[in-house]
């Protein structure tokens, strides 16, 4: 296996909660040059007091995309929240080339396609095209949906004793954001040539899974209700959902329902050493949040 712990690394997005762990993994594991780009480096002074070279990065901004990626050998792009990210990230893929980066590695999604259809799916598709046609070595990290996400799915669910979902009954796979950013981190150090991993848990759990979980770890009786995508979305922004992230959301649904989420990769015990967390295991140790 390659090492490029004595590379020049650059994590891009890394004062967010997958980025900060990124960097805390690379440093775990011996990386010697890290770099953190972030829009505002007086947040990671703390990284910034232990060696990492904290840089402006704001992927609006093409100047800052230039000097962040000045003197990187390999790149993690982790992808972006924003209508506009297609654009931001194939920019930031031009920068990286431009400025001699190798190697670059990209936080995707599950089946990522052009479909009009596919919601915010199609920004990492594109963004995939761009790293591809770059002619540089990559690895695209198609993660699963994060584990965490069900601690933020459990508040209404439990206060209503529902949960509403669009998977029409299919598995999908969590992984947790913590072994989805220790694989990233394990790409940086390691991965050579061309590749698309899915990055996913141990094994696919449907929503009544999640639901009946929800109720052994809290006592409170939660169902899991099967609706359409179009109800789904209409009940998510009359929630306050902001449209775009509830479109994002019920895409996301709509592909489970459609088997693509039920895939299961040995991807995160290749990347990191280690087997990939469960969502019981996740939610038990996680117990606490959830009577929050």
């Amino acid at each position: 296996m390659t090492d490029f712990s004595n590379s020049t690394l650059l994590v891009t997005g890394a004062n967010g909660n997958l980025g900060r762990i990124v960097v805390e993994e690379l440093l775990a594991r011996g990386a010697k040059h890290t770099v953190a780009g972030t829009r505002d480096t007086a947040a990671l002074a703390d990284f910034a007091a232990r060696g990492v070279d904290v840089r402006r990065l704001d992927f609006d901004d093409a100047a800052s995309l230039q000097s962040a990626f000045a003197g990187v050998d390999r790149a993690l792009i982790i992808s972006t929240v924003a209508p506009n990210r297609t654009e931001q990230q194939t920019a930031a893929v031009a920068a990286a080339k431009a400025a001699g980066v190798s190697y670059l590695a990209y936080t995707s999604a599950p089946n990522a396609r052009p479909n009009a259809d596919a919601g915010g799916i199609a920004d990492h598709y594109w963004t995939e095209v761009a790293i591809a046609a770059s002619g540089l070595d990559f690895t695209i990290l198609r993660n699963h949906i994060y584990a965490d996400m069900t601690l933020v799915g459990a508040a209404p669910a439990l206060a209503s004793g529902q949960l509403f979902e669009a998977t029409a009954g299919k598995g999908r796979n969590y992984v947790t954001r913590a072994d989805a950013a220790r694989a990233a981190a394990g790409a940086l150090l390691t991965a050579t040539g061309k590749q698309i991993l899915d990055i996913t848990g141990p094994a696919p759990v449907q929503q009544a899974e999640v639901a009946a979980l929800y109720t052994k770890l809290t006592g409170k009786s939660v169902s899991a209700v099967t609706l359409t995508g179009e109800q789904l979305l209409g009940g998510l922004q009359a929630a306050g959902v902001p449209s775009f992230m509830a479109e994002l959301l019920v895409a996301f649904d709509l592909d489970a329902a459609q088997g693509h989420h039920a895939v299961v990769t040995d991807a995160v015990k290749q990347l990191t050493g280690r087997e990939p967390e469960s969502l019981d295991s996740f939610l038990t140790a996680n117990k606490a949040a959830l009577a929050g």
